[in-house]
């Protein structure tokens, strides 16, 4: 089963987690410290590796910005980030 890793920016500090099938307080979450800079890919896969999952082969962040408050250009952009991934070892849930 493959599913997504999401990562953005709220509150000055970054956030990865992982939506699967089942309740949102179950999913994995990583947090960044507060005031850290974009993580680096190699910090991303780290951090996606703790979790227990890998990117699936051939997998790239696919990056998109939102606004805070939709509509309003002047409303400051949120910065989201997703990857396919699969649970470590091919295993299900």
């Amino acid at each position: 089963m493959t599913c997504k890793a999401l990562m953005s920016f709220r509150d000055g500090r970054w956030r990865v987690i992982v939506a699967m099938p089942g309740r949102v307080s179950l999913w994995p979450e990583h947090r960044f410290p507060r005031g850290a800079v974009v993580p680096t890919v190699a910090q991303r896969s780290r951090v996606v590796n703790a979790l227990g999952f890998v990117f699936t082969d051939g997998a790239e962040w696919e990056w998109s910005e939102d606004a805070e408050v939709p509509g309003d250009d002047t409303s400051r952009v949120l910065l989201l980030a997703a990857i396919r991934v699969r649970r470590a070892g091919g295993g299900g849930r």
